[in-house]
């Protein structure tokens, strides 16, 4: 038997149960596990009950919620072959640094437009929450865009980064197609 606890902020523990505990059930039923809730402390205890890889991808559904994805980009772990990355952005700025918030900035873009054209150009989703910023996509997706976020992490021109990902995106197109036809 598997058994696991991750904490969640608090101001995300709501969304994890979901209405009327619609996203904490779907969650036990897809990943074959039972979640215990613990508001106050901001913890979520997952107990295996069936396949120990879907009781894992449980696991990183709870954390992708608790690093700001709604449910439904969460849930998309589910799927095969979809993976979850965090990257912690402590490891790049002292503690009570302000670096951290244009770091922030920087892979968010004016009105959102950096974290955009990364979504796009991959296919993946971030999320920019807390201290962290979070990726959720396919191997080949994820690979690129955390590539990417680690360029503007260490200052490159955003033209840069662009470009990079345009010359990665084609070579995506390409891998896909090649798989479907695996």
């Amino acid at each position: 038997m598997y058994f696991d606890t991750v904490r969640v902020p608090k101001d995300r523990i709501s969304v994890v149960i979901g209405k009327d505990g619609s996203t904490k059930k779907e969650i036990e039923k897809n990943g074959e596990v039972k979640l215990t809730i613990d508001s106050d402390e901001g913890e979520v205890s997952i107990d295996q009950m069936g396949d120990a890889i879907k009781s894992n991808t449980a696991k990183s559904v709870v954390q992708a919620i608790g690093r700001g994805f709604n449910p439904e980009k969460a849930m998309l772990l589910f799927e095969e072959g979809m993976q979850l990355v965090i990257i912690s952005l402590r490891e790049f700025a002292k503690p009570g640094s302000s670096r951290i918030a244009q770091i922030k900035a920087r892979v968010i873009g004016t009105g959102g437009k950096t974290r955009t054209i990364i979504e796009e150009l991959t296919g993946s989703f971030i999320s920019v929450y807390g201290d962290t910023v979070s990726i959720i996509g396919d191997y080949l997706a994820v690979t690129y865009a955390e590539e990417a976020i680690n360029m503007i992490i260490n200052g490159k021109k955003h033209r840069t980064v662009y470009e990079f990902l345009e010359r990665k995106a084609r070579e995506l197109r390409f891998k896909r197609i090649e798989e479907s036809f695996g």
